[in-house]
C-alpha cells in the first residue's frame, strides 16, 4: 500500500489524495496500541481539517495569481472527506477554463467588458441564453484571440461557443484559464503532508487528554 500523500492530474482536472506518510504511521500505530479507537478518530479528524485548511490555500493562491475572485475558486474545488475506515481524504480541483464573468463585477463600457482586472475589448455583456448574462464577443470581431476565449473553435460548435440569429453571428463566451496552476500540485501535496503532520499531533494530544482526563475520575 502506498504511503503519504500525492497528486494525479488529468485533461481537466487534478485530485489531491492526502493520507499518512510512513513517519505518520509509526506515531498512529503507537498511539493505537494503548487507545485504537481514539487513535482512529485523531486521524480522520486530522485528514478532514487538513483537506479543509488545503482548500482554502489553493483558493486564495490561484485566486491571487490569476486575479479571479476566490469564492470563484473554492467552486472548483470539491474535498472528498474521510469514509470508513479507509484513512484516505481526496481535493478535486476542476481546471477547466472558469467564465471570466464569474471571476469578478463585470461592467460594460464603450469599447467592451471589464472584470476583475481584465479588459475584453470589443465584447458585450448580454443575457444570450440561459438565466444569466455573461460576457461574448463574436468570432468574426478583429478583437477575438483565443487566449481569451479558451474552448472555442470557429467553424465548430464547442464548450463556450454558440450562435445566434439563424448561424449568422458566432459567438464566444469569454473565459480565464487555469492550467498555470498544474506546476503547484506538487507542492500543494508537501505542505499538505507537512500541515497535516501538526494537525494530527495536535489531535493526538487532545485524545490522550481526554482520556488522561476520564481515567483520573474513575
Amino acid at each position: 500500500m502506498s504511503v503519504g500523500s500525492y497528486s494525479e492530474q488529468k485533461r481537466n482536472s487534478g485530485m489531491l489524495t492526502i493520507q499518512p506518510s510512513t513517519a505518520h504511521i509509526q506515531v498512529l500505530q503507537d498511539f493505537a496500541r494503548l487507545l485504537p479507537k481514539a487513535a482512529a478518530a485523531a486521524q480522520r479528524r486530522a485528514i478532514n481539517k487538513t483537506l479543509g485548511w488545503l482548500r482554502s490555500k489553493i483558493a486564495g493562491a490561484v485566486g491571487r495569481q490569476e486575479g479571479i475572485a476566490v469564492a470563484a475558486v473554492r467552486q472548483r474545488l470539491k474535498a472528498y472527506p474521510v469514509n470508513g475506515g479507509t484513512m484516505r481524504g481526496k481535493l478535486w480541483f476542476g481546471l477547466n477554463a472558469i467564465e471570466a464573468s464569474r471571476t469578478g463585477r463585470a461592467r460594460q463600457t464603450s469599447s467592451g467588458v471589464s472584470v476583475g482586472g481584465r479588459r475584453f475589448q470589443g465584447a458585450f455583456y448580454k443575457k444570450v441564453y440561459g438565466g444569466k448574462a455573461d460576457i461574448w464577443i463574436r468570432t468574426a470581431s478583429k478583437h477575438f484571440s483565443e487566449d481569451d476565449y479558451p474552448d472555442t473553435e470557429q467553424g465548430r460548435r464547442r464548450s463556450g461557443f454558440i450562435e445566434e440569429n439563424d448561424h449568422r453571428f458566432p459567438l464566444a463566451k469569454a473565459k480565464v484559464s487555469l492550467e498555470q496552476a498544474r506546476p503547484h500540485f506538487e507542492s500543494w501535496v508537501r505542505q499538505a503532508d507537512e500541515h497535516l503532520l501538526v494537525v494530527l499531533q495536535q489531535e493526538l494530544n487532545f485524545e490522550l487528554q481526554k482520556y488522561l482526563k476520564g481515567a483520573a475520575n474513575v
